[in-house]
């Protein structure tokens, strides 16, 4: 997975990786040069005393320095900026294929995952090709063409570099196939820490209702707990490498001056071999160590890379049609033909033969114990999910053969959990309609019975909203999400349980205001609250994933034995 994710999202940067491979070979090039200099600066110039000779290769050594200076710089410059740019165009991979999932793909990943997923795993992989630019490219030119210096220097030495490599290899594999596993624990073990995380963070207000703090600090702590020993275990044998290269390092530099003193007194090799010989051995360890780091960052990259590429592989449930129908009556007759909905491996459909049509000009209202499928059902209608069995009709034409965006222009929909965005009232209110003006938003908000709150912040439509909208009360929210919807002034409202939050007073003022905007407008409430919907045209009640009763009120407190207990239960609440 990581080879096709590299070969993706590199191959728009062909020209840019072409530069830093050339600049690396220069800067390579002119490192290996370097050593034969001062070789021959000892041999023919400091022995011989001939100063004119060293100041002559001095020179020439000081212009190639500046040469791999110039070359190692400029190529580090381009290998940063495309290993960024790789980083970008995953991350918006990432972003677009997860917001076209549904409610099913998120919630078998999970928010955490995702979030880690997009960031940290990531970073990984861009990690991974900065190294390889910097590191890599260099670490293989390096030590062949060290090889190939040392040998033409002395070839009676050349059998410490085929001890030692192989030597230093080993070690190395041995450490890694320690690491990778390890790696692979420990990002399942940060998905774990986020999540908790991000739980007691969101829902801080029950942990502290219910006096939790230390219980979920336990929670915490043995996440984080588990987490530490697993990155502690890694770091460990990630600790143990540099140790082994240096050992190698310091015990080859004893041996090349031990064996080569010995070819030096015998006459067999110059001293500037010699120093050239230990530099060029040196440099071949050196090539072998950053390849040793580069092999540090492969194994948590390759387990980054594969959750990454689960991510981009996996398609959505809900797919849009290829040739999806753009123009459609302006009626938004809703029609739920032998409807039903089972999720993956479940063994009971969590709605099964759903039949009824909610028609322009008049409320339907969904209402039923809890877990019979209401929300479930009213999703169907925008596709957050597609119906496993039966059709969703709007206008006559299945939700699945409609595109997407003409769908979703039709649907002003608010639903059970209220989520605000971090800004203002009046971005907020945008998200419905982008090129509202003030007087749009307040005509929302007198609709949504919000104008009050909102003139009594300091800043009216310009006062900040927290992300979550959790500076405003539970009420509050909800009337700012309906205001929010209402700015498109759609053709089909879906209120899922969105007054639930409201006092009764408020809901029946909010309820007759909304009677005036949606006179052809296609109204479907899902409650719990009786008094709610008393007032629709129809009302459907579910029960255990089907319909048992429809009609109005009088009629279904006639013939309904579900819904008469819901209201009797409901009526005997309020007198006690």
């Amino acid at each position: 997975m990581l080879v096709q994710i590299l070969h993706r999202y590199l191959s728009p940067f062909k020209r840019e990786i072409s530069i830093v491979i050339g600049l690396q070979l220069i800067g390579t090039i002119a490192a290996l040069t370097l050593p034969s200099l001062n070789a021959d600066i000892i041999d023919k110039g400091v022995i011989l005393g001939d100063t004119g000779y060293i100041l002559r290769l001095g020179t020439w050594m000081l212009a190639v320095s500046l040469v791999q200076v110039a070359a190692t710089i400029t190529a580090v410059y381009f290998g940063a900026r495309t290993a960024m740019a790789f980083g970008r165009d995953v991350r918006s991979a990432l972003f677009r294929r997860v917001i076209s999932f549904s409610s099913r793909e998120v919630a078998r990943f999970g928010a955490p995952s995702l979030l880690t997923r997009n960031t940290n795993d990531v970073q990984q992989v861009q990690m991974l090709v900065l190294t390889t630019f910097t590191m890599l490219i260099t670490a293989p030119i390096m030590m062949v063409g060290g090889v190939f210096m040392a040998l033409r220097e002395d070839v009676g030495l050349s059998w410490l570099i085929v001890a030692l490599v192989p030597i230093l290899a080993v070690i190395i594999w041995y450490i890694l196939s320690h690491m990778v596993p390890g790696f692979r624990v420990m990002q399942k073990k940060l998905d774990s820490v986020n999540k908790i995380l991000r739980e007691q963070i969101t829902g801080i207000r029950v942990v502290r209702a219910f006096v939790r703090e230390p219980f979920e600090a336990d929670r915490f702590g043995e996440a984080n707990t588990d987490l530490t020993n697993v990155s502690i275990n890694v770091g460990r044998w990630m600790a143990a490498i540099f140790p082994a290269v240096m050992l190698i390092m310091n015990v080859s530099s004893v041996a090349v001056l031990w064996f080569g003193s010995g070819r030096v007194d015998s006459g067999a090799m110059q001293i500037g071999s010699l120093t050239a010989f230990l530099t060029y051995i040196i440099q071949i360890l050196m090539s072998v160590m950053m390849a040793t780091f580069m092999f540090m960052l492969l194994p948590r990259a390759s387990v980054s890379a594969d959750r990454i590429g689960e991510v981009l592989d996996t398609d959505s449930s809900v797919v849009p049609p290829a040739d999806g129908i753009t123009r459609l009556p302006k009626h938004s007759t809703v029609e739920f033909d032998d409807a039903g909905f089972r999720y993956p491996g479940a063994d009971h459909a969590v709605l099964e033969g759903v039949t009824f049509t909610a028609r322009p000009g008049q409320t339907t209202a969904i209402i039923g114990s809890t877990g019979t499928g209401k929300t479930t059902l009213v999703n169907l209608i925008p596709r957050l999910f597609d119906a496993t069995s039966g059709r969703v009709l709007v206008d006559g034409v299945d939700v699945r053969q409609i595109d997407p965006d003409t769908l979703w222009n039709k649907v002003g929909f608010v639903p059970q959990t209220i989520y605000l965005f971090s800004g203002t009232v009046a971005s907020n209110l945008r998200y419905g309609k982008p090129d509202a003006t003030e007087a749009e938003m307040w005509q929302a908000l007198d609709i949504a019975q919000a104008r009050d709150f909102v003139e009594a912040m300091p800043d009216g439509l310009d006062s900040d909203i927290a992300q979550g909208g959790t500076n405003v009360s539970g009420g509050q929210r909800q009337r700012l999400a309906i205001a929010r919807a209402l700015m498109r002034r759609p053709e089909l409202y879906l209120f899922d349980d969105s007054f639930s939050a409201l006092d009764v007073a408020t809901d029946a003022r909010l309820r007759h205001a909304l009677k005036g905007i949606t006179t052809d407008a296609t109204v479907i409430i899902v409650a719990q609250r009786v008094a709610t919907i008393m007032d629709a045209n129809q009302i459907v009640v579910l029960e255990n994933g089907g319909i048992v009763g429809l009609g109005t009120h009088d009629e279904l407190l006639e013939s309904c034995g579900p819904y008469a207990e819901i209201v009797d239960s409901q009526l005997a609440a309020e007198r006690s």
